[in-house]
Order: C-alpha cells, then sequence, then structure tokens
C-alpha cells in the first residue's frame, strides 16, 4: 500500500457523511459512502440508499461518467467481491478505470474479507492506506457484530427525570422530556433497523414506535414486541402502525389470540422461555440475526430494560434526562434485585455528552461485569 496523501482523510470525511444517509435503511448490508477524486477535484459521490438498490461505488460512478477514469475512489468499506443482488463492485471500479482505493475498513462478511481489495490489487489498482478506521467501524457497527457473531447491535434508550425516574406512580410519562429530545429519537430510530419493547410498555402507553420525521418516515423499522402469552390487542400502533410488526411470544401462544394478530397483518412466533417464564433474550437476539437485522433499539420498561441490562445484552445506552424531578413513589428507570454493595455496581463509560434543548443526552458503552 501506498502512503497517505494529502486530502485523504478530508474525502473519506465526506464519504462518511453520505454513508450516515442510509443508515437503518439497507439491511442486509452495511450503510456505504464513496467518493471519487481526479486532480484534486471531486467528480463523483454516493451512497448505498437501500437494499437492492445501487451500492455506493455504483451510484458515484455513475454520477462522474467518463470523468471516473484516472479517479481515486474514497470508500468506507472495502468494495464487495461476491454476486449478490448486484455485481460485485470492485470490478466495477476496475472496468471504469478507476487507479486508487482509499478503504476506511475491510469488509467482515466472510464472502469478501480482503477478496475485494486482493481483486483490485491484482488488477494493478493502487491501494491507499486505510484511514478513519475507528469511525468507519463505529458507522457499522450493527453490520459487523451481526457478520461477526450472528447477532445484531443492541442500543438501549430511556428517558428519565434528574432523579432517574421514567413516569408518575400513576404510570403518566407524557412528557418527561423537550419536544427537542422528542425529535431527536425519531432520528435515533431512523438509524436503526428494528425498535424493540415488551408487551407492558404497549399495554400501558400504546406507543406507535414508528419514525416520524420527513426525511425517514418512508422506510420504517421493524417493530419487534416481546408477548409471552400474546396480550397485546389487534388495535394496538405498534401493530397497526405503518411497516412490519413481529410478535415474539412463547412456545405455546394462545390459537385466538395469535389467530387476531396475524388478521391485521402481525407475524407471531413462538421462542423458548427462560424458567423463570419470561422469553429467552438470547434467542431472541439470535432469531433478528437470523433475519438479518443488523441493528436494534430498545425502548421499554423498567424490567425488560434490567433484564437486557443484566444480560450484557446492551452495546449502547442512551438517555435523554430532563431537568425536572418526579420524586420517590415514582416509577424508576430499572426494576430488580437491588444491589447490596458497590462492588455489585455496573460501570458506564461515558462516549458523549449532548444538550437538546433543556435536555442532556448521554450516549454511553455499558462496560463489562466484573
Amino acid at each position: 500500500m501506498t502512503a497517505t496523501e494529502p486530502g485523504d482523510i478530508g474525502y473519506m470525511r465526506r464519504a462518511l457523511a453520505l454513508a450516515c444517509r442510509g443508515l437503518g435503511r439497507t439491511d442486509p448490508n452495511p450503510a456505504v459512502g464513496c467518493v471519487l477524486v481526479r486532480e484534486g477535484r471531486v467528480v463523483g459521490e454516493g451512497f448505498h440508499a437501500r437494499a437492492g438498490g445501487p451500492h455506493a461505488e455504483v451510484a458515484a460512478l455513475e454520477r462522474a461518467g467518463e470523468a471516473a477514469s484516472g479517479a481515486c475512489a474514497y470508500l468506507t468499506l472495502e468494495p464487495c467481491s461476491h454476486t449478490g443482488r448486484t455485481p460485485p463492485c470492485a470490478d466495477r471500479l476496475v472496468t471504469a478505470g478507476i487507479t486508487r482505493v482509499v478503504a476506511a475498513v475491510g469488509d467482515p462478511d466472510p464472502r469478501v474479507q480482503g477478496q475485494g481489495l486482493a481483486r483490485l490489487s491484482q488488477a494493478g489498482v493502487e491501494l491507499g492506506p486505510s484511514c478513519l478506521e475507528d469511525e468507519a467501524s463505529s458507522l457499522n457497527a450493527g453490520f459487523f457484530k451481526r457478520a461477526r457473531t450472528g447477532r445484531p447491535w443492541v442500543t438501549l434508550k430511556l428517558a428519565t427525570s434528574l432523579d432517574g425516574r421514567t413516569a408518575t406512580q400513576c404510570g403518566e410519562s407524557r412528557w418527561i422530556t423537550s419536544e427537542a429530545a422528542r425529535a431527536d429519537v425519531h432520528r435515533l430510530r431512523r438509524r436503526h433497523s428494528a425498535i424493540l419493547t415488551g408487551s407492558a410498555t404497549v399495554l400501558a402507553d400504546d406507543p406507535s414506535l414508528t419514525v416520524r420525521v420527513p426525511e425517514g418516515s418512508d422506510l420504517q423499522p421493524l417493530r419487534v414486541l416481546l408477548d409471552s402469552s400474546l396480550r397485546t390487542p389487534p388495535g394496538s400502533g405498534v401493530v397497526t402502525g405503518p411497516g412490519r410488526c413481529l410478535l415474539l411470544t412463547g412456545p405455546e401462544p394462545p390459537g385466538e389470540a395469535r389467530r387476531a394478530l396475524e388478521a391485521v397483518g402481525a407475524e407471531v412466533m413462538a421462542l423458548p422461555e427462560t424458567s423463570e417464564g419470561g422469553l429467552d433474550l438470547a434467542a431472541v437476539w439470535d432469531e433478528l440475526g437470523r433475519r438479518e437485522v443488523n441493528s436494534v433499539l430498545v425502548e421499554c420498561g423498567a424490567t425488560l430494560a434490567s433484564s437486557v441490562l443484566a444480560g450484557s445484552w446492551v452495546d449502547r445506552l442512551v438517555t435523554y434526562q430532563a431537568p425536572t424531578l418526579l420524586g420517590a413513589g415514582s416509577r424508576a428507570m430499572l426494576a430488580g434485585t437491588p444491589i447490596e454493595s458497590m462492588d455489585q455496581r455496573r460501570d458506564l463509560t461515558i462516549l458523549e455528552r449532548r444538550e437538546l434543548g433543556p435536555d442532556l443526552r448521554i450516549t454511553a458503552c455499558p462496560d463489562p461485569p466484573g
């Protein structure tokens, strides 16, 4: 590989910004951006907008036309080398006359894993050193995790008061956070492949769990509902809203309830339960991985949130904290058995703090237990 050239990092940052536009919309594929530069001028750029559509490289090549010949391609991910819904992008780059490629990170998909770059090298294309590898890996954390483990990336989202409460004693929770924070939640939903909740949340709040922002409402994430006894009403918003709804239930779901839910378009699937009677979360993640879901946003109540955290399933925790106090007796953000000593606590590494109107969004990574 050759040395980094002036402008490599800047062009890669642009490619990463383009790739972000496809987040949550490309499953089972990753979100990828591409910038073509010839003689110091951008001649084409593109991103993968949705599965089955043109890959980022193809979109950029089509915009560049003949100007692509002799250009350098900046890619947020190694180009594919296999035929799926579309032909190999590595071959398209060679045919177009691309003379140099800078890929931020290699593709973990077993069908690629270095073969795309090898094909370029064999064709005489110069390979520049990777740059912004951490940013590119983080961008497609869900795709990378599923490729390596078979399970999706899990983000747990919570909205609380300053004293860590999610609702009043009577269950009223609308609205703890501001309009700015709620709008940000919709942008967060848009970046995920699926939104998951439990039946208790549906029965209490009847959420729709849809994306309601102008730039993302055309393609809704899969709504996943954990309901071991199928208590969910067929007319609830999570079932009847736009897009697909998957209800994961226990091994012997009530037949009448199942038929009623399926009649309004929901898919119902039975999964194993734990000895305590709840759904086996390992089986939940395995099933979503089998369905090629890259990332899941969990929006739920205290009991399920505690179970997801206790099982070390959470890759990211996003909390929206409002400058208000709900006091003793209000509902806490987590349930479960109280800890008795500080060595039982679960520490977090703060990744980002951001103000959203009067509220504070904190993004954290749970540290490994122990």
